[in-house]
């Protein structure tokens, strides 16, 4: 203490304590391990995209795509009048159904696209959808799966094999919606 012009003055410390960035740092550790996940997951993606467009290419060349079309034309007729009858479009919606209800949904993506693509060739507008353009995206939407990944999650011993009838019943009747609704 001392005396300045007759006012009592006091000094004091005052300590801080050491400031730590543990929320900071818990964040920023996530957002990278995120990050590391993130690009994993793009990479598969990368690779099974790669990967069926380069069969499908094969299956192109070999003719295999086209007997498929054919072969399923019949059955697909009905949901899709307006496709001419042996245009590509067919055989490219056969992939793209055939990869959903196998559980194929990576693979199916491609598909999906080239058909999209395919179809776009018979739209006269290109910035409306066309009728069996929208009967595609319907029947994608409702993701039909006979053998769902549950399915291989079960055979595997994992004890979900009472919802497999739930599953197939489940996306039967979304494919029924799907369809009623775009017609």
């Amino acid at each position: 203490d001392t005396l300045l012009n007759g006012n009592d003055v006091a000094n004091a410390l005052v300590t801080f304590e050491p400031v730590r960035f543990v929320k900071l740092n818990a964040i920023s550790q996530a957002a990278l391990d995120f990050a590391e996940t993130a690009a994993s997951i793009a990479l598969g993606l990368i690779g099974v995209l790669a990967l069926f467009l380069g069969l499908l290419r094969i299956a192109e060349a070999a003719g295999v795509i086209q007997a498929i079309g054919r072969g399923v034309e019949p059955v697909l007729r009905p949901l899709f009048p307006e496709i001419p009858k042996g245009h590509p479009a067919f055989s490219m919606i056969v992939l793209n159904l055939s990869a959903n209800v196998f559980g194929l949904g990576n693979a199916a993506t491609p598909f999906g696209i080239k058909a999209m693509e395919e179809l776009q060739t018979l739209n006269p507008t290109e910035d409306t959808a066309t009728n069996p353009m929208v009967m595609l995206l319907a029947m994608n939407t409702a993701s039909v799966q006979l053998v769902p990944p549950v399915l291989l999650l079960a055979l595997m011993g994992l004890q979900i094999n009472q919802l497999i009838f739930a599953i197939i019943l489940a996306t039967g009747i979304s494919l029924v919606v799907a369809i009623t609704a775009a017609k």
